[in-house]
């Protein structure tokens, strides 16, 4: 048991960590057993760890979301015209992952995934990444998208399906193609993951029934608790020094980490 909760507890810190950042939390997440044969604790386990980094993303942003309700609220006066578009540029944006996910949610849960996959993932779209970074004009905020735009970048996310393709690090692609700046690109990348990872805990859910034991349930609390905390900070740090740091060093690491992992397969 102490073993378990302690595997809980790592799965949960790398699920914080990567879920936000442009690294691929999915292919993350397998690493455990494809690699080293550790216990996988299935679909409710993931369902708790993506409960942990959505409430994380929507308590950094709740001032945001606030916003972008009161915007949309059918009784509001005055309303932000900023803010209700923003809005409907993230339903737009959602939309491809979820036609994507409805159609392929059964591959997607027989998580048939091989090490070599995984690694061609994370070299052609690092490769993407680093493209995208290195052509984008970079002169539009956030408040600059139009609908085609927003669409853009929900079909790239959509290729989020393959691990080691990344949710964010496609999203955020797809936002600097589009000349979104960097900083800008993040925080629409973190505010469109909370429909997204909200649909794909509801399209989990609806897969199984579960019953889950007392033991079942101190691991779901650790994944839970620590993929929530671990993502807070990762948010609040990336967002801080995203402008600093650019993309080159996700992108060194995703090449780096597909090497070896085409090299241990």
């Amino acid at each position: 048991m102490i073993s378990d909760l302690l595997l809980a507890l790592a799965l949960a810190c790398i699920q914080g960590l990567t879920e936000f950042l442009p690294v691929s939390s999915s292919a993350h997440l397998l690493f455990p057993s494809l690699l080293f044969g550790a216990k996988d604790f299935g679909l409710v386990f993931d369902i708790a760890v993506h409960a942990g980094t959505l409430a994380a993303v929507v308590f950094y942003f709740k001032d945001d979301i606030l916003k972008l309700l009161e915007a949309w609220m059918p009784w509001t006066r005055n309303r932000n015209e900023g803010d209700f578009l923003l809005g409907l540029n993230l339903i737009i944006a959602t939309m491809p992952i979820v036609f994507v996910g409805l159609i392929f949610s059964d591959l997607i849960s027989a998580r048939l995934h091989s090490i070599g996959s995984i690694a061609w993932a994370n070299l052609i779209f690092a490769g993407l990444l680093l493209i995208a970074f290195k052509i984008s004009s970079q002169n539009k905020n956030i408040l600059g998208l139009t609908l085609s735009m927003a669409l853009f970048i929900g079909c790239l996310q959509a290729l989020a399906v393959f691990p080691g393709a990344s949710r964010s690090g496609m999203a955020i692609t797809g936002a600097l193609f589009v000349g979104l700046n960097l900083k800008d690109s993040s925080k629409f990348a973190f505010l469109l993951s909370i429909p997204t990872i909200l649909g794909a805990m509801i399209l989990m859910v609806a897969k199984e029934a579960y019953v889950v034991s007392l033991d079942d349930l101190m691991i779901l609390l650790t994944g839970f608790i620590g993929s929530g905390v671990i993502a807070f900070f990762t948010i609040k740090v990336f967002l801080e020094f995203v402008e600093r740091i650019g993309m080159t060093p996700f992108v060194i690491y995703r090449i780096l980490l597909g090497v070896v992992l085409l090299l241990v397969w």
